[in-house]
Order: C-alpha cells, then sequence, then structure tokens
C-alpha cells in the first residue's frame, strides 16, 4: 500500500477528509507499518499483522502534565478521567458497556509527555471502536454533577497514591527539588491545592485546546486491512475541526548546581532513602544505557546494588533503581526501604559506593552480556503482542516522533560497550550534584498510665486465650 492507495481513496473527496500518504517502512520481520495523515492534521499509523484476529486500538494525544499551566496542574490526568463521560449520541456508560459487549477490554493513561486511550477487540469489533473514539474526540459532554464527582475521585486517588502513600510522597517531592520551575518538577496527578480550585471550564478549554485531530495519532496493529481501517478512519473522523494549538516553548532546566536535600516523617516502621541523578531524556543517545544502568543495579537477586544493599551490608530490606522514558531529561532513581535502626547517611553513602564503582571501574563484558540479554528479551516480550506493538508505536510517535526508533534502540543494546556504560556511569554520578528525601518513621508518643493499664488487660486476655487455645500451660 502506497501512495497511490490514498489517491484512490481521495476519488472525489475534498478538504480534511483526504488522506496522505507518508510513508512506509519495516516494522519486525515480515511486517510494515504505514503512516498516514488526514486533511485535518490526524496521524494514521496502519500495521496488518494477521498472526491473531485481535485489534489493538489507540489514541494518543501529544499532551501531558508537561502542557500544563502553574496554578493548573493536573487537568491532563484529570481529563483522562473526563473522557469516559457521555455524548450526546452515547450517554455516560455506554462507551465501556458497548465496548465490553463486544469482548473488548479498555483502559487510559496519563503521563508528562502525553496521554493515551486504548481498546484491544476481536477485529469485528473494531468499527465500533472507531466510532466511539471518534464521537468523544469531539462531543464530549461534561455534566456539571458528574464533573464534580470526578474530581472529588481524582481527590481521594491522590490521597491514596500520594498523600497517604510513602514512596508517591517521597518521589513527588524528589522531583520537585530536582526539576524546581520546570513542568517535570510537578505531578501528573497534579498539586492538591490546584485540583481543589479548578473549574469545570477550566477543563473544557483544556479539551477544545489539545483534544483535537491535529494533535492526536491512531495506532491500529492487528488483523485488519489497510483500505478498511483507513475508510472507516476517514468516514469517523474527517468531518472533525483541527485547532489552534499554541504549544508553549519549555525551556531546558536549569542546572542542578549543588545538592538538594528534604527529609519527611511518614507513618512508617523503618526509615526510607530516595535519591535522584539528573539524567538525559529520550532524544539523547546515552538515555538507552540507563536501561542497562538499572539493571546492573538492582536487576534480580545479582543486581550489584541490590546484592551490597540487601545481602553483604544487610542495609536494606528492599532497594530498585528506575529512571522514567520523558522527552526532555528524567532522574535516574534509587531506593531503598532500610532495616531498622539504619540511617539515612549511612544506606546513602552504601548507594553512592556503587554508583561510583561503575564510574570508575569498567564493568566486565560477562555481565553486560547478561543485562544486555535482559534488556533485549524485555522488549522482545513487550513486542508480542498487538496491544504491544501498538503502543511502542504510540510511544516513540508521541515522545520521538519516530516509531522506528524503537528498534535503533533495540540494535544499540547490541552494540554497546563496557566503556559506554562507564561514560554514562560517569556523566551521572562521578562528582554530580543529586537529590535526596529521606523518609523518617513517625515517633510514637509514650502512652499514658491509663492506656498502659488498658494495653497490660488486653495482653493478659489475650495470653490466656493463646494459652487455652494451644493447651500449653494450665
Amino acid at each position: 500500500m502506497t501512495d497511490a492507495l490514498a489517491q484512490k481513496l481521495n476519488h472525489g473527496v475534498r478538504g480534511h477528509r483526504r488522506i496522505h500518504f507518508e510513508s512506509r517502512v519495516p516494522f519486525g520481520p515480515g511486517l510494515f507499518l504505514a503512516r498516514y495523515r488526514l486533511g485535518n492534521g490526524l496521524r494514521v499509523y496502519v500495521l496488518p499483522d494477521a498472526s491473531a484476529p485481535v485489534v489493538s486500538y489507540q489514541t494518543w494525544f501529544r499532551v501531558g502534565s508537561r502542557d500544563e499551566e502553574p496554578g493548573k496542574t493536573g487537568l491532563a490526568h484529570m481529563f483522562e478521567h473526563l473522557m469516559f463521560f457521555g455524548t450526546a449520541a452515547h450517554p455516560t456508560g455506554d462507551f465501556d458497556r458497548l465496548l465490553e459487549a463486544s469482548g473488548a477490554e479498555n483502559n487510559a493513561s496519563t503521563w508528562t509527555d502525553w496521554t493515551q486511550y486504548h481498546e484491544n477487540l476481536p477485529k469485528s469489533a473494531l468499527p465500533l471502536a472507531i466510532a466511539l473514539e471518534a464521537d468523544r474526540m469531539s462531543n464530549l459532554d461534561l455534566d456539571p454533577e458528574e464533573w464534580a464527582r470526578e474530581r472529588e475521585v481524582v481527590r481521594n486517588e491522590r490521597s491514596q497514591s500520594v498523600d497517604d502513600d510513602v514512596y508517591g510522597a517521597a518521589s513527588e517531592q524528589l522531583w520537585a527539588l530536582a526539576f524546581d520551575k520546570h513542568p517535570y518538577g510537578w505531578p501528573t496527578i497534579g498539586w492538591a491545592r490546584d485540583i481543589e480550585g479548578y473549574t469545570r471550564e477550566d477543563c473544557l478549554r483544556f479539551y477544545r485546546r489539545w483534544y483535537a485531530p491535529n494533535n492526536a495519532t491512531l495506532v491500529v496493529v492487528g488483523d485488519v486491512s489497510e483500505v478498511d481501517v483507513l475508510e472507516r478512519v476517514r468516514d469517523a473522523y474527517g468531518a472533525l475541526r483541527p485547532a489552534k494549538i499554541a504549544r508553549r516553548p519549555t525551556p531546558p532546566a536549569a542546572a542542578l548546581r549543588k545538592s538538594r536535600r528534604k527529609s519527611l516523617v511518614k507513618p512508617t516502621p523503618t526509615a526510607k532513602l530516595l535519591m535522584g541523578y539528573r539524567a538525559p531524556g529520550m532524544a539523547d543517545p546515552d538515555s538507552i544505557v540507563l536501561g542497562i544502568l538499572r539493571e546492573l543495579l538492582t536487576g534480580g537477586l545479582s543486581g550489584r546494588l541490590t546484592r551490597a544493599m540487601t545481602r553483604e551490608s544487610e542495609l536494606a530490606s528492599m532497594v530498585f533503581a528506575s529512571a522514567a522514558p520523558f522527552r526532555d531529561g528524567t532522574l535516574f532513581e534509587v531506593f531503598a526501604d532500610l532495616r531498622e535502626g539504619v540511617t539515612a547517611a549511612v544506606a546513602e553513602a552504601r548507594v553512592e559506593r556503587e554508583l561510583l564503582r561503575l564510574a570508575h571501574e569498567p564493568v566486565s563484558a560477562a555481565e553486560l552480556d547478561k543485562v544486555r540479554h535482559q534488556a533485549e528479551l524485555s522488549f522482545l516480550t513487550s513486542m508480542e503482542t498487538a496491544a504491544g506493538k501498538a503502543e511502542q508505536i504510540g510511544f516513540y510517535d508521541s515522545v520521538m516522533d519516530d516509531p522506528s526508533a524503537v528498534f535503533a534502540r533495540a540494535e544499540a543494546y547490541r552494540t554497546m560497550g563496557p566503556e559506554d556504560v562507564q561514560r554514562v556511569a560517569r556523566r551521572l554520578f562521578d562528582g554530580r550534584a543529586r537529590v535526596v528525601v529521606d523518609i523518617q518513621p513517625t515517633v510514637a508518643k509514650p502512652p499514658t498510665p491509663r492506656k498502659r493499664a488498658a494495653q497490660r488487660a488486653v495482653a493478659h486476655r489475650d495470653d490466656a486465650h493463646t494459652v487455652t487455645e494451644t493447651g500449653a500451660r494450665s
């Protein structure tokens, strides 16, 4: 299928309904990914794959928390929730009910650089998904009472995942310290005060600005006909009008010239430690090494940091590293759940020792081969299903404007050498400023005499019950 197909489909068609062929490239063994664009700016990727009679239909909007304004954080995430409201054609509840009746499952997610919606379904249900997604892209009805209830749902979600969650609260503060006034410094779910303050009209403005065909990408992967997909998409989306999208330029995050620290007190039995080093974003070739560093440090029980912290020194019961795949930069994070009596300062010194080892001593070829194979296996596993392929296409289109970059990164795993790992480790860890958040357990107040007496009574009762049940003593 080439430009000739687009010309055939465009016979007698004008304006926004016209289909423009842009590219066709290999995408894995025996598969070809075609990219088209409607006259209204809607991007369309089609990857026919008849290995199973299923289809993944995904809609990616090039908007995330980075595109919000200070004081209005969390709108991208809030709107992910609102997109499941009704339209004039399909009242609230129809979307899920119709898809579930057809055997489909659907969900959505939001992060810094994008928002995506997906349906994984039998191929016979594809026309339904196309019709429902096109309808809610332009005809959403934000009923005021439903909107108010959903804002309460989001506030509760924030309470559970951030305010009442030790790691969530620490991670939020870590990113705020690291990126300060840059949009990556505020949480995708939004600051609590902003969720409390924005209005239904704020959400409607967000919808009109960002949820438009010229800010969206459709990804269709599975047992489909390219011609059929394009005809249905043209008929469903062709009448939608593009929006005037004035994207606010995001200046580079200011350099982190000295370490920044914060201490939190939380109801947790032991102290926790969260450290972060500024790291390159997805467009930087060095970003591919971040996954290797993560695997070297905490990839399974043999990870260097896992072994050093949990088995050799017994400073922590658990440790893990991560680096979020963001466009403009990220943090290489290390989280440690410390054992009782271990201070954050002692744990931080031990973590730094392992990080500097990577910067100063080349990894062996055998160790690097092991983690490279793990990374490659993870990549191949993620591409086994139609949904996995569609997610990779949508993500790399949204973040790097190039879905084929996924294979370039996979190839980089195979060609990477110990010197690459050491160079990037030195770039991140060797004498670099970092951000640190430590969590201290809440200090319990001494019980009052009356409370001590009550505790003794309960203990006596429990002890008597235990003896009776076990028969261990008379």
